[in-house]
């Protein structure tokens, strides 16, 4: 009978060989067996060498089948983390990114001195802006919206599981259609790729994620303008517009931000990568 390592060394192979990046394979293997096995990291570490009984090794060869044709991990798992805290993830909702992370620290930040501040998160997905919002800043009251009745199913049941789906209203709509401002914050993280840069996406987004949570237009800014339009208006005097971008659209987002009188506190928070990812912009008071 073989050795869990040894299923998981000859499943990173495998997910190479169907193109996984080397230095996601590794990981991806580990994760799915420890799945398999209701293992934590720590478990897994000490327990390696043990036999792997036959329903673990099956368990695990159709998780490794599914990430092999491509699947994403959060898929197959059914879950993903964000700001520290497991949120439950499936086919037709975005994966929350560790970039989108950012969009919590300015909107935190942005939120200083706000006692009981109203929050809208536009595109709520998961619904993990929202939640961990509604985490981090008890004193405040938020509206999430999102096109998708499966997307909010999922978020609605993610905010059972953390506790606050009472300090959370969900609304089926586009951007804030039939939602009543002013806010104190508007939280986003819209679709900004381009149209044309669908070919050169990974398999794992460009088959398996959400189009409509991915693609804006020509240039990936048809929500990201559309989003800017409406702070102008939703948003309270000292109110912030907090909104992830993709790469090198911050110059066309600054003059979007001008024309909306919202383009003399604009600022934007880089990512690791160096990319400008945040964008942080005030209403006047």
């Amino acid at each position: 009978m073989a050795r869990l390592r040894d299923l998981v060394d000859a499943a990173r192979i495998r997910l190479v060989a169907a193109g996984v990046p080397a230095s996601e394979a590794a990981l991806d293997a580990e994760l799915l067996m420890r799945d398999a096995l209701g293992w934590d990291r720590a478990s897994w570490l000490t327990k390696r060498d043990e036999a792997a009984a036959p329903a673990v090794g099956a368990a695990f060869a159709a998780a490794l089948t599914r990430r092999a044709a491509r699947e994403p991990v959060a898929y197959i798992r059914g879950v993903q983390e964000f700001y520290g805290r497991a949120f439950q993830v499936g086919p037709g909702v975005l994966i929350p990114r560790p970039e989108t992370e950012l969009l919590v620290d300015e909107s935190l930040t942005a939120l200083t001195g706000h006692g009981q501040p109203r929050i809208v998160d536009i595109g709520t997905g998961s619904g993990c802006l929202a939640i961990t919002l509604a985490l981090e800043c008890p004193s405040s009251s938020i509206v999430a919206t999102d096109i998708s009745a499966a997307a909010l199913a999922g978020a609605r049941a993610n905010a059972a599981a953390h506790g606050v789906a009472g300090r959370i209203t969900f609304v089926e709509t586009s951007f804030l259609d039939g939602v009543a401002g002013p806010f104190d914050l508007i939280v986003t993280n819209p679709p900004y790729v381009p149209d044309r840069d669908e070919p050169d996406l990974a398999p794992e987004v460009a088959a398996h994620e959400p189009h409509s949570a991915l693609f804006a237009g020509p240039d990936g800014l048809r929500a990201v303008r559309a989003v800017i339009a409406l702070a102008a208006t939703a948003l309270a005097p000292g109110g912030a517009l907090v909104m992830e971008i993709g790469v090198g659209q911050w110059p066309a987002v600054q003059v979007a931000l001008a024309a909306a009188g919202l383009g003399g506190s604009a600022r934007v928070r880089a990512d690791v990568q160096g990319i400008p990812r945040a964008v942080v912009a005030t209403r006047g008071i």
